[in-house]
C-alpha cells in the first residue's frame, strides 16, 4: 500500500514490557524532535509493526490491541510528563505491515517504525482497485483506477458535451449510442471517484447529473444490507470491497481490489 523500503530483520527483545517501554521513550523523544518538542502542529502518531507468528502476540500485548485507546493513553501520560502539548484532538494509528513506508523512522532494536504527523507533513499512502460492469455496456468490462487517478468521472460518453459549451472526460464511460437500455440512464456527469489520502479508502461522489430530480446513485454495500443513496454530490460513500453502485435505473459497477482479468486498466 507504500511506496515502501525493506524493513531490517532483528530479533528485538522478547519481553512485553521491555517492548512497550522501548516503543514509549522512542516516541517521546521523536515528539521532542517535532515542532521544537511543543507539540501544538502534531495530527498524530502512526506506529507500523513488522512482527513474525512467533513474536505478534508480543507486539499485541505490547501496545494493548484489542483495549481501545489503551496504548494512546500511554503516549498521552508520556507527553504530558515532559510537557509536549498535544492537541485534543491527534490521533493514534497502529497497524502491522509487511513492510515500512519511506517517511517513517525506524525503532532501534525492535521490528517497527514512528511516523509523526504534523499539519505539514502526512504519509502518502497508495492503492488500486478495478471497478466492473455487471450489467450497462461501457468502453471496458473493467477498470483499474489508482490512488494517483485524482478526479475519476463515470458517465456516459467518454468524451461528454455538458453546460456552455464545455466538455467533460468520462475515465468510466458508457456508450451513448447502445442498444441496452441501462445506458439511456446514465447522466454524462453522473459520479465520480476520488482517494482520500487521510483514511486510506476510494470515495464514491455524486455528481450534478446523478442526484434527484435527474438520474439515480444507489449503493448496495457487502457489509450493509440497506440501501445508501447519494443525494448530495458534497456527502461522499466509501467504497469497499464487493459493493455494488447502479446508476440510474440499472446501469451497475462492481468495486474491488481484486481484477477479474477482463480489461486492462
Amino acid at each position: 500500500m507504500f511506496d515502501l523500503f525493506k524493513k531490517n530483520e532483528n530479533k528485538g527483545p522478547k519481553d512485553v514490557k521491555a517492548v512497550r517501554d522501548t516503543l514509549l521513550r522512542f516516541i517521546k523523544e521523536e515528539f521532542q524532535k517535532t515542532e521544537g518538542g511543543e507539540g501544538r502542529n502534531i495530527k498524530g502518531v502512526n506506529l507500523f509493526i513488522f512482527s513474525g507468528p512467533g513474536e505478534k502476540h508480543i507486539y499485541e500485548a505490547a501496545v494493548y490491541l484489542g483495549e481501545k485507546d489503551r496504548f494512546k493513553e500511554e503516549v498521552q501520560r508520556i507527553a504530558d510528563d515532559y510537557a509536549v502539548d498535544l492537541p485534543g484532538d491527534w490521533e493514534m494509528d497502529i497497524s502491522f505491515e509487511d513492510e515500512f513506508p519511506p517517511e517513517a523512522t525506524k525503532v532501534e532494536g525492535l521490528n517497527a517504525a514512528i511516523f509523526i504527523r504534523t499539519k505539514e507533513h502526512t504519509i502518502q499512502k497508495s492503492g488500486a482497485a478495478y471497478i466492473r460492469v455487471l450489467n450497462g455496456e461501457a468502453t471496458k468490462p473493467e477498470y483499474k483506477i489508482t490512488s494517483t487517478d485524482g478526479k475519476i468521472n463515470i458517465g456516459r460518453e467518454k468524451k461528454a458535451r455538458v453546460e456552455e459549451g464545455f466538455f467533460r472526460l468520462n475515465h468510466i464511460a458508457f456508450l451513448n449510442e447502445s442498444d441496452d437500455e441501462s445506458n439511456k440512464f446514465v447522466s454524462r456527469q453522473h459520479a465520480h471517484i476520488e482517494w482520500n489520502n487521510e483514511t486510506g479508502v476510494f470515495m464514491l461522489f455524486a455528481d450534478d447529473g446523478g442526484i434527484p430530480p435527474r438520474n439515480k446513485i444507489k449503493i448496495r454495500s457487502a457489509t450493509n444490507e440497506n440501501l445508501v443513496k447519494l443525494n448530495s454530490t458534497h456527502i461522499g460513500h466509501t467504497l469497499v470491497e464487493g459493493d455494488q453502485v447502479v446508476l440510474g435505473e440499472s446501469a451497475v459497477l462492481e468495486f474491488s481490489y481484486h481484477s477479474e482479468g477482463n480489461g486492462d486498466g
